[in-house]
């Protein structure tokens, strides 16, 4: 059977972030062709999938340690995947050079590059500026590999047509979801629910800027027009600074970590997601949608989700309109015909966008097209041949500078 490695950056958590089950719907539909190994330097927390419950065998690895050099010559995968950009930096060198026939596949999750560059314009209050050192770093990372996943269409066609990063090299792969049974019960109606919800890993930086900004600017003017409603939000990870913001007199309420994302969202009104900047796709917005719950939001919030179609719920003109997305959640939350229809057209966007059995199908073909004609596919990158040779020369000599200083340090 062919043997695939998946290099984690983090151990998966799917209750934790949408990379988590991002990550586990991955790895579930590579399950169906190969034997998958999983491999990460992380720390484990109580948090993470049960791998060994999918029949995959998990492996701790050191990074810049030449025990990973043993490991991949014992291992022979036939199939490397890499977990964002910094795995592959990290790790490809070392993969080249003991397996170089080994098929490398890098799944960006969402282009760091354009996330960072949108929050740097945030905190300046300067334009974007796509051409960054970041930028030149996960981009040689998309040419080296033989193919990258790409979560969101819209930095499919940012990738191709501003930085001329040829399709062949590129694979649209969003969220893989069971459209067919995403929730056990019955969702609640509009009747039914109350309040307004956030939720989002705290870690992670446009979440942890949304919960801000809605502190500041937003949620005071719902408040005004909606004095008995809450915002509640959930989140793992919330540091003393979160908690700082927990105003219960105020109807601005910290939660803490949801155990269950789809049976939380399914109790509120209004899914609340006031995000200034980011990238790939918002798992919060398509929680939301599973169990019909309408959500606020920003351009940014809604990229790559559903740009030609009916959205479930109402979006702002631009990402800094506060005024805009609190009028926006107030008629939302009170105007029940909007809001039912907006429930409505949650459904449509999770079967068309999102359906598990269609891109499950349409990754694992790309790679059986890959495994049968990999010389020709890497002779047409040539780039990414160029890159290969000078680069991956000079990080694996700097990782092992640093294992060598690091066991110099432990004598």
């Amino acid at each position: 059977m062919i043997r695939l490695l998946f290099i984690g950056h983090l151990w998966p958590e799917p209750a934790s972030s949408a990379a988590g089950y991002r990550t586990l719907a991955l790895l579930k539909a590579l399950c169906e062709h190969y034997q998958v190994h999983f491999a990460c330097a992380a720390e484990q927390s109580e948090y993470c999938a049960d791998l060994q419950a999918m029949n995959i065998q998990s492996h701790t690895i050191t990074l810049n340690d030449s025990g990973f050099d043993q490991f991949i010559q014992q291992l022979k995968p036939d199939i490397v995947f890499y977990d964002r950009f910094i795995s592959e930096e990290q790790f490809a060198p070392r993969v080249h050079e003991h397996c170089p026939e080994a098929i490398n596949i890098l799944d960006t999750q969402d282009l760091h590059f354009l996330r960072r560059a949108r929050q740097s314009a945030v905190n300046k209050n300067q334009p974007v500026n796509l051409y960054s050192d970041d930028a030149v770093r996960e981009i040689a990372a998309i040419l080296r590999c033989d193919l990258s996943l790409i979560i969101s269409s819209y930095e499919m066609s940012l990738l191709t047509n501003t930085f001329n990063i040829s399709s062949e090299l590129l694979h649209y792969c969003p969220f893989m979801l069971d459209t067919e049974n995403p929730g056990e019960q019955p969702v609640p109606t509009y009747e039914q629910r109350e309040h307004f919800v956030m939720i989002g890993n705290f870690l992670h930086p446009p979440n942890w800027d949304a919960v801000q900004w809605s502190y500041r600017a937003i949620w005071p003017k719902i408040r005004e027009k909606l004095p008995e409603a809450q915002l509640h939000i959930y989140g793992a990870y919330p540091s003393e600074k979160v908690m700082q913001l927990h105003k219960p007199e105020q109807g601005f309420i910290i939660k803490g970590r949801a155990d269950h994302a789809l049976t939380t969202l399914s109790q509120y009104r209004v899914n609340l997601a006031p995000l200034r900047f980011g990238a790939g796709l918002k798992g919060k917005i398509v929680d939301g949608f599973l169990v019909k719950t309408p959500c606020v939001t920003t351009p940014i919030g809604q990229e790559g989700i559903s740009d030609n179609q009916n959205w479930g719920g109402m979006v702002a003109g631009t990402a800094d309109n506060s005024r805009q997305l609190a009028d926006y959640a107030i008629q939302l939350y009170s105007e029940q015909s909007l809001w039912e229809q907006c429930s409505k057209n949650t459904t449509g966007i999770i079967e068309q966008q999102f359906n598990y059995r269609e891109h499950a199908d349409s990754l694992l073909n790309r790679l059986n097209a890959l495994q049968n004609d990999l010389k020709t596919h890497r002779k047409h990158n040539f780039y990414g041949r160029i890159l290969r040779h000078n680069l991956y020369r000079s990080q694996y000599y700097m990782s092992k500078w640093i294992e060598e200083k690091n066991r110099q340090n432990k004598t």
